[in-house]
C-alpha cells in the first residue's frame, strides 16, 4: 500500500456520530488565578482551565480557536480494562475508537496547517489508534513512532514480557509544513571532537570516507604524504570523485593519521556541524523520564492527600515534546489534563496552553498545583532546568449547561438558567457569528462581516418594532434577528426574523452533557426527520 492510500478501520458503531451542542464557556473568577505581580515581561496570563467534558469542550473551543493551536498533546485512557480511580478505563474496543474518533476530528480542526498531534499510547491499542489518526489526518501526515521507555527496572511477575515502554504518535496537521525544532548537543557528544593537528579552524572528528557502494567516477587511488597508497575496498568507492579529494586534500579536510600513513579519513569541524540534533524515535528514562520519576513529582506537590494519580506523565517527558513541537508563546492543548502536567510544564516554558479535564481532581489536583507553579513554589520536575521563577496565570471557565431544555410538558424551551448575555452568545456560536455585543448600538450582538450582525432578544416582536429595526439598520447592512415569536409583514429586506428555538432546535443533541470515555455514552442513532417536538 502506497502512503497515499486510504486505509479505514471498520468496527461496530462506527456510523453513529454525535450532534455535538457548541456551547459558551462560563468563566469562574473566584477559580482563575494570577501571580500578584509581574515576574517577567512575557509573563503569560491568558491560559484556559476548562472543567468539563472534555469532548464538549473541544466543540466549544473551536469556533474560536480553529487553526490556532500549535500542539495538541493528549494522554488518553489506555483501554487496558484497568479500574483507575480518576478515569473509567476498560472501554469495548468499537466504542474506544468511535471516542477517539470524534476527539480526533475536532483536534484536527483546532490545529494550526505547521502544527502537531502527540498522544501517549501502549500496546493495547497503539497500532488501530495509528490506522485511526491516518483515516483522520491522512496517512501522509504521520510522521514517526516513539518509543518511550517508562520504567528502569523489570516485574519479577510478569506473565510474557516485562513492559519497559509505551509509545508516543505523532502526526502533524500538514507534514509539509511542521517543522520540529532539534536537541542541543551534549558535552558528551562535543568531547568526540579533538584538534590533533592544531587546525586553526578548531575541533574536529574524522568522519569515514568509503562509501558502501561502488561508484565507477569514484574508484581510484589516494596516496598519503607518507608515500602509502589507498584504494576503496572491493564493493565499494570513496565518497567523492578525484577533483573534490584533491580540493579536501589542499584544505587540510582530509587526515591521514599522525605518522600520514594512514587510510584518508574526512575532518569535520565542530564549529560547522549542526548544533540542533534531530530527535530520534527511542527516549531512553534517563533523558525522558519514568513513572517513579513521575509519580514522586505528584506525591512532592500533593503529600497530604491520600489518592495519588496512578499513572501520571514525567514533567521531562513533556518538556521533550514542547520543546520539539513549539516555540515560546505557542499555544498547547491537553483535553485530558489529568494531573496538569502538560499545563504545568508549558507554563514554565513560557508557552501558552488551554488544559481541559472533567473530573474533580481538576479542582483537588490541577488548580492547587499551577498555583504552587504561579507562585515558585514547585521545586521539582523541570523548574531547575529552565530556570523557573513564578508569574503569569490562567482563567478557570465550565461549560454553560445545555442551552434546550424540556419544558414539564416534554416540549424543548431555552434553558431558565440563561440570562440576555448568555443566549446572545450561544446563539452567535450556533449561527457561526463572532460575539461582539456593542455598547452603543443595541441590537448588534455578533457579526459574522463588517455588514452582517445578529440580534437576540427574549421579546416578541410586533410589525412597528420590526420595522423600526430595519430602517437602523439601513440599506447598507443585513440583520439576523433571532425572538420567541413575531408578527410581520415579510416587507424588510435587510432583515431576516426567525423564531427560537425552533431555528436551533435541529443543529445538534440538546441536554447531552457527558460524552467521556465510558461504555453508557455511545452515540445513539440520530432521530428520524421530524421525532423533535417544536415548541414555538
Amino acid at each position: 500500500m502506497s502512503k497515499n492510500q486510504k486505509l479505514e478501520l471498520t468496527w461496530i458503531g462506527k456510523e453513529n456520530r454525535p450532534r455535538l451542542e457548541p456551547r459558551i464557556l462560563l468563566e469562574d473568577p473566584a477559580k482563575s488565578y494570577h501571580a500578584k505581580h509581574r515576574v517577567a515581561d512575557g509573563d503569560i496570563f491568558d491560559n484556559r482551565l476548562i472543567f468539563g467534558d472534555n469532548l464538549l469542550a473541544l466543540k466549544a473551543l473551536e469556533a474560536e480557536f480553529a487553526g490556532k493551536v500549535k500542539c495538541v498533546f493528549i494522554d488518553p485512557p489506555y483501554n487496558t480494562g484497568s479500574a483507575f480511580t480518576h478515569y473509567d478505563d476498560g472501554l469495548e474496543h468499537s466504542i474506544w475508537l468511535s471516542l477517539m474518533r470524534d476527539r480526533l476530528e475536532i483536534i484536527r480542526r483546532l490545529l494550526s496547517e505547521d502544527g502537531s498531534l502527540w498522544i501517549t499510547i501502549d500496546d493495547n491499542e497503539a497500532h488501530y489508534l495509528k490506522v485511526l489518526c491516518d483515516e483522520v489526518f491522512g496517512r501522509r501526515n504521520f510522521i514517526a513512532t516513539v518509543v518511550w521507555q517508562k520504567k528502569y527496572a523489570g516485574k519479577a511477575d510478569s506473565e510474557f514480557f516485562s513492559e519497559f515502554h509505551e509509545y508516543v504518535l505523532v502526526i502533524g496537521k500538514n507534514a509539509e509544513r511542521l517543522q520540529l525544532n532539534g536537541f542541543s548537543r551534549t558535552a558528551e557528544q562535543d568531547s568526540r571532537y579533538k584538534n590533533p593537528d592544531n587546525d586553526p579552524r578548531g575541533l574536529w572528528a574524522s568522519d569515514n570516507l568509503l562509501r558502501t557502494e561502488a561508484r565507477d567516477y569514484a574508484i581510484y587511488q589516494i596516496q598519503t604524504p607518507s608515500g602509502k597508497e589507498y584504494w576503496p575496498p572491493k564493493g565499494s568507492s570513496w565518497r567523492f570523485n578525484k577533483d573534490k579529494i584533491d580540493d579536501l586534500i589542499a584544505d587540510n579536510r582530509i587526515w591521514f593519521g599522525e605518522a600520514g600513513g594512514n587510510m584518508p579519513r574526512l575532518k569535520r569541524f565542530l564549529s560547522e556541524v549542526m548544533q540542533a540534533l534531530p530527535p530520534t524515535t527511542w527516549w531512553p528514562h534517563q533523558e525522558a523520564g519514568h513513572n517513579s520519576e513521575a509519580k514522586k513529582e505528584v506525591l512532592a506537590l500533593f503529600a497530604d492527600q491520600d489518592e495519588i494519580f496512578a499513572t501520571p506523565k514525567p514533567e521531562r517527558l513533556l518538556q521533550r515534546v514542547i520543546h520539539l513541537a513549539t516555540n515560546p508563546n505557542d499555544l498547547i492543548l491537553d483535553s485530558f489534563a489529568g494531573s496538569g502536567t502538560t499545563g504545568a510544564v508549558a507554563h514554565k516554558m513560557g508557552r501558552r496552553w488551554i488544559m481541559v479535564e472533567l473530573g474533580e481532581h481538576c479542582h483537588t489536583h490541577i488548580i492547587p498545583r499551577l498555583k504552587k507553579v504561579i507562585d515558585g513554589e514547585d521545586p521539582g520536575g523541570i523548574t531547575k532546568a529552565v530556570n523557573w521563577r513564578g508569574g503569569g496565570g490562567f482563567r478557570y471557565y465550565r461549560l454553560a449547561p445545555s442551552l434546550l431544555e424540556r419544558d414539564k410538558w416534554g416540549n424543548w424551551v431555552i434553558n431558565k438558567d440563561y440570562n440576555p448575555a448568555m443566549l446572545a452568545e450561544a446563539l452567535c456560536k450556533l449561527e457561526g457569528f463572532s460575539y461582539a455585543p456593542s455598547d452603543a448600538i443595541y441590537w448588534q450582538h455578533g457579526h459574522s462581516t463588517e455588514r452582517d450582525f445578529l440580534y437576540v432578544t427574549t421579546a416578541a416582536l410586533n410589525h412597528e418594532q420590526l420595522q423600526q429595526l430595519s430602517d437602523e439598520v439601513g440599506p447598507e447592512r443585513t440583520l439576523l434577528v433571532l425572538c420567541p415569536a413575531f408578527r410581520g409583514r415579510d416587507e424588510y429586506p435587510n432583515l431576516t426574523v426567525k423564531k427560537i428555538p425552533k431555528q436551533v432546535l435541529n443543529r445538534c443533541e440538546w441536554g447531552h452533557d457527558d460524552y467521556s470515555l465510558r461504555v453508557e455514552n455511545l452515540p445513539r442513532k440520530p432521530p428520524e426527520p421530524g421525532q423533535q417536538e417544536l415548541a414555538l
